[in-house]
């Protein structure tokens, strides 16, 4: 997207600034897609931008607003008030999760040393961790986060947990690839016609009732960047002759277009309608079995990407059996508040941020794998922080966001897939020392979350 892009969005966003021309005039950050390409400046709105608020204060055990509470179920929960849609702690105090993702130790020899010259053991790492993160405005823990260990530190942080349904499916079934982030398919092709696929996730969501009546959960992930692909009639038209996908999607056109049909006679609204059959297939089949064996949490979703963000017919099927959308957000500077609304429009459900970052070229690394943005240094990662959170918190379907992730890649770790090999996207570096830069501008927002969601929603009500 061009700069002019970036302005006319961020423009978009900040109600607090009426015209592009104020806009235009806010700072810039040097910004590029990968090392060795142009850097191009983003216009960046940061708190200085705003009138000065005050740290958040009388929260509760879990971080939500002791002064602003609703219904109390023991669990997380949703809920919309007026046109802003909340998290729910157990305490029923309303609640932003702001969380980091993959907070865990790091397998590598030279990590492991470092980790026992610095805290000792790992449960003295654990203790050290979160307060870090309490004392840096963060509420909550991401995917693919350590909650056996961190969950014994008291108090503990609000977690998710994500179960890999079609995954774990697939590595049982076979034909399954690693891609760079997430699990390959063939020809993108999901597993969902399968007859076993059913049967094998309320198998697999049994291990769920272990934590179902554990009030820090805050919810589920099924799964991790699943390809709902727009052209998924004509893919699983093209498996092997034997595919029980592939006879699937068969009866399905020769159902709408006759038994002679083929992929020739495949309409635009045959693959919209198509693609939502396989997205509407796969959440039905996940969250009863999620559900059937812990009633209690919150189904967070498959955390859609790519070009699942621009087909409201993926947000469409999902709404009905999730209770957050979450979205990994990448190659947006400033978010984008049509596509916020698009995807509360078409699900009728809060978003919750699941991935996003931006990596500095001060930190000595490669920097070249990965989806997010490269700035110069770690202030400008901070600063992008700012400017990403405040567009955030001033939409009112977003119930919150994991940063991507606690600790930069160790390229000593060849174990990892393609894109978490070289790159700087942690809040600490692969030796557990803090970017300090950096969370001293990530804490300012946190700490003020509620604070300017107050301050936002008021700007909205003066609006003319």
């Amino acid at each position: 997207m061009s700069r002019l892009g970036h302005i006319l969005i961020l423009a978009g966003v900040v109600q607090a600034l009426p015209s592009l021309s104020q806009a235009a005039k806010l700072r810039t950050v040097d910004v590029a897609a990968k090392p060795g390409q142009p850097w191009d400046g983003m216009p960046t709105r940061t708190l200085e931008d705003l009138p000065a608020l005050d740290v958040d204060a009388n929260l509760d055990t879990y971080g939500g607003l002791r002064t602003r509470r609703v219904k109390a179920t023991g669990f997380f929960r949703t809920e919309k008030i007026g046109d802003r849609w909340w998290l729910v702690d157990p305490n029923g105090g309303l609640f932003i999760h702001k969380g980091v993702s993959s907070v865990r130790t790091i397998p590598t020899p030279g990590a492991r040393a470092a980790l026992e010259g610095r805290f000792g053991t790992e449960t003295a790492w654990a203790s050290a961790t979160l307060a870090m993160l309490r004392d840096c405005g963060f509420n909550g823990l991401g995917a693919w986060s350590d909650t056996g260990l961190l969950s014994k530190v008291s108090p503990p942080l609000a977690y998710t947990r994500l179960w890999n349904f079609m995954s774990s499916y697939g590595r049982k079934r076979g034909g399954t690839y690693q891609q760079p982030g997430h699990t390959g398919y063939p020809k993108d092709c999901l597993f969902v016609f399968d007859p076993e696929f059913e049967s094998f996730c309320y198998e697999h969501a049994r291990q769920l009732s272990a934590d179902r009546g554990d009030p820090w959960l805050l919810g589920h992930f099924s799964d991790n960047e699943l390809p709902f692909r727009r052209e998924a009639l004509k893919n699983y038209l093209d498996l092997r002759e034997s595919d029980v996908g592939r006879h699937a999607a068969l009866d399905w056109l020769h159902a709408r277009h006759g038994p002679n049909a083929s992929a020739k006679d495949i309409t635009p609204q045959d693959e919209a309608d198509f693609q939502a059959v396989v997205v509407d297939r796969y959440f039905r089949i996940v969250s009863k079995a999620i559900r059937k064996h812990d009633p209690n949490h919150l189904f967070l979703g498959s955390r859609f990407y790519g070009s699942d963000l621009r087909t409201p017919a993926v947000f469409r099927a999902a709404g009905p059996y999730v209770d957050v959308v979450s979205v990994n957000y990448y190659r947006a500077w400033t978010p984008d508040p049509n596509r916020f609304a698009m995807w509360e429009r078409e699900s009728g459900r809060p978003i919750l941020i699941t991935e996003w970052y931006a990596k500095g070229a001060d930190s000595g690394m490669a920097n070249t794998s990965g989806a997010g943005w490269l700035v110069k240094t770690q202030r400008d990662r901070g600063l992008f922080y700012q400017n990403f959170t405040l567009a955030l918190l001033q939409s009112r379907a977003c119930v919150g966001w994991h940063w991507f992730k606690y600790a930069d890649n160790d390229p000593e770790d060849k174990t990892v897939d393609p894109s978490n090999r070289d790159s700087n996207k942690g809040i600490v570096n692969n030796r557990y020392e803090p970017w300090k830069d950096l969370l001293d501008l990530m804490k300012p927002v946190n700490e003020r979350a509620y604070a300017l969601v107050e301050f936002f929603d008021r700007q909205k009500g003066q609006a003319p």
